[in-house]
């Protein structure tokens, strides 16, 4: 095996050159998502809920359940939700994640997660087919309605949310939710560097998300509450 590795690498300086070369434009490609992902998001992402422009919606995306409750990481996401709605700066709330099995159902989970905290429930509306982040972002448009939000995840996933939400027509602005720099937290970090290639033909060709379905009336009704 090391007799075979050494046979493959380059014998000349002109080819240590070329492999060089060959290295960095594979790094360059590699990084273009996620640059475009920091400039297309230029001035849309806030450190904190404060900062947060004032929208009609303010959408939380699923970050998955722990025994059937919201894990930590979306449970500091629902606490900026809440944070949203007590400071005026949003009127209703959209949870959009994952429902395609019987027993896992981040939405219902987030809903009573935000009504325990006091956000009256007919100001929460769920989005059951959230699958990944562009069907949340198509669907929050095209099911819902949405065309101005302010939206709320970790400061590795924002940049892609607000860019493809934006990508599916809605005016949207990020709350980065601030978490220590663990092992999840790089994790996410390196999963993001992948899901930033994914974003950049998302945006582009602009699919049908897995599940489209009717127009629903939530986010209006919602709204409505105000009179």
């Amino acid at each position: 095996m090391l007799g075979w590795a050494r046979r493959r690498l380059p014998r000349t300086r002109r080819g240590w050159r070329g492999a060089f070369q060959v290295a960095v434009l594979v790094s360059v490609l590699a990084l273009l998502p996620a640059t475009w992902l920091r400039l297309s998001t230029e001035g849309r992402v806030r450190a904190a809920v404060g900062d947060a422009p004032s929208a009609p919606v303010g959408v939380v995306f699923g970050a998955g359940l722990w025994n059937g409750e919201p894990s930590p990481y979306l449970a500091h996401r629902l606490d900026a939700a809440v944070a949203l709605y007590r400071d005026g700066k949003v009127r209703a709330l959209l949870v959009t994640g994952d429902n395609s099995r019987d027993d896992y159902d981040e939405p219902n989970a987030m809903r009573a997660y935000l009504v325990k905290r006091g956000v009256p429930d007919r100001r929460i509306v769920s989005d059951f087919a959230g699958f990944d982040t562009w069907d949340s972002c198509s669907r929050a448009r095209r099911v819902f309605g949405v065309h101005r939000a302010v939206l709320v995840s970790q400061g590795f996933h924002i940049r892609r949310a607000v860019a493809l939400c934006g990508a599916a027509g809605i005016d949207a602005y990020g709350v980065a939710v601030d978490e220590p720099h663990d092992a999840t937290w790089g994790f996410g970090g390196l999963r993001e560097t992948v899901a930033a290639s994914k974003a950049v033909l998302d945006a582009t060709f602009r699919p049908d998300p897995h599940f489209l379905g009717p127009r629903e009336r939530g986010i209006g009704d919602a709204l409505a509450a105000d009179g």
